[in-house]
């Protein structure tokens, strides 16, 4: 069948699906992978850790075209780009907006420049990079000092900005918050769980609720509850950590530019934003990839990880008593898959048990292991 043959096809992405509440653009110019309406999952377990009458749910936005929620905004602000004629863009990373950059621009036709700091991003993100064909570069600096020289050569060539101080980025991430209230059926969650690196998500996601509010589309919005790794938390300590370390490599950022507006959207809906542990990261991804069936990369689970935290303070069983709501909704953002941090997945378990090429070292192997063989 030649291609004039076949017949049209909505190419789908945020996009097609909510146009009407992004800035008007040139459809002949949208870029799309299909990105967007991804899954809100109940979390049954991590539910039970919490308090009763509360229910959890994950929004997968790990299962977007790349892997990550990078891929709304980046859908967006490449289309925004590509619209206004740029031949190349560039973004600092450290590590998901590289992949989802050099992923959209190929779609696009448009050359790819990714800043990344030297050794610090995960395996599996540099390489979706590299494959997309983007030009990497590696500086010795942290993600700060990376964003620092972006923002330098932006201002001195004709390159469009791809992190999250562009605009149509925060215009594309907004539409998960849409996402979400369509998702609960037409309401808001009572709060919104969010890993906090740069803060360009946890503004989006604000800006979305408040605009479906504006337009009638819910009567309520949620408390945000923000998430930094314990070390690299400058929103909670109050001021930029020079030197930030953890092993959420995609939130290891020490001065994150949409700082002031996370801290609005903190304050706007009465929510926080705190810090988890390494450790407590870890053991939220293991509850989630053995529990819930749920892969994320570290970053990802710091959500997770703080409402955990949180329920153990009593938090939201005082909230659910002050209220007397026995329907209290919890929506935590999983802003990444798994597999785009192979090695930090490794250390959620065991390695491989080896046994000899026959049933009986198999079955001998699985009963050393605790592993019962009878069914029960």
């Amino acid at each position: 069948m030649l291609m004039s043959d076949r017949p049209p096809m909505r190419s789908g992405g945020i996009i097609s699906k909510y146009g009407d509440y992004l800035p008007e653009i040139d459809p002949a110019a949208a870029v799309t992978l299909g990105e967007g309406q991804t899954p809100l999952v109940e979390a049954r377990a991590v539910s039970e850790a919490v308090a009763a009458g509360v229910c959890v749910y994950l929004k997968c936005e790990g299962l977007n075209p790349t892997g990550s929620f990078k891929d709304r905004g980046m859908a967006f602000a490449v289309s925004r780009a590509r619209e206004a004629g740029y031949r190349v863009a560039m973004c600092a990373s450290t590590g998901n907006t590289a992949a989802s950059a050099a992923a959209y621009c190929a779609r696009a036709g448009m050359r790819c420049v990714v800043v990344i700091p030297e050794a610090a991003i995960a395996a599996g993100k540099l390489a979706q990079a590299v494959a997309h064909g983007a030009v990497v570069v590696a500086v010795r600096g942290n993600f700060d000092q990376a964003l620092a020289i972006v923002r330098d050569m932006v201002e001195r060539h004709r390159i469009a900005l791809l992190n999250s101080l562009n605009p149509d980025r925060i215009e594309g991430q907004k539409t998960a918050a849409f996402e979400v209230c369509d998702q609960l059926g037409g309401r808001a969650p009572d709060h919104l769980a969010i890993p906090v690196g740069n803060a360009g998500n946890i503004t989006a996601y604000w800006k979305g609720f408040r605009e479906y509010k504006e337009q009638g589309k819910v009567s309520s919005m949620p408390i945000m509850l923000g998430f930094q790794a314990a070390g690299a938390a400058p929103i909670v300590v109050g001021h930029p950590i020079e030197r930030p370390e953890t092993v959420a490599t995609a939130i290891r950022i020490g001065n994150p530019a949409s700082w002031a507006k996370a801290v609005a959207a903190r304050d706007e809906s009465g929510g926080l934003v705190e810090s988890v542990t390494d450790e407590e990261i870890l053991d939220a991804c293991r509850l989630l990839a053995a529990r819930e069936g749920v892969l994320v990369e570290p970053a990802s689970a710091a959500s997770v990880a703080g409402v955990l935290k949180l329920a153990r303070r009593g938090y939201f069983r005082e909230r659910s008593g002050a209220s007397r709501r026995q329907d209290a909704v919890i929506v935590c953002v999983l802003t990444g898959h798994g597999l785009k941090d192979p090695d930090a997945m490794m250390r959620l378990g065991s390695g491989p048990l080896v046994a000899e090429a026959d049933t009986a070292s198999v079955e001998a192997t699985l009963v050393a292991a605790g592993t019962p063989l009878d069914g029960r």
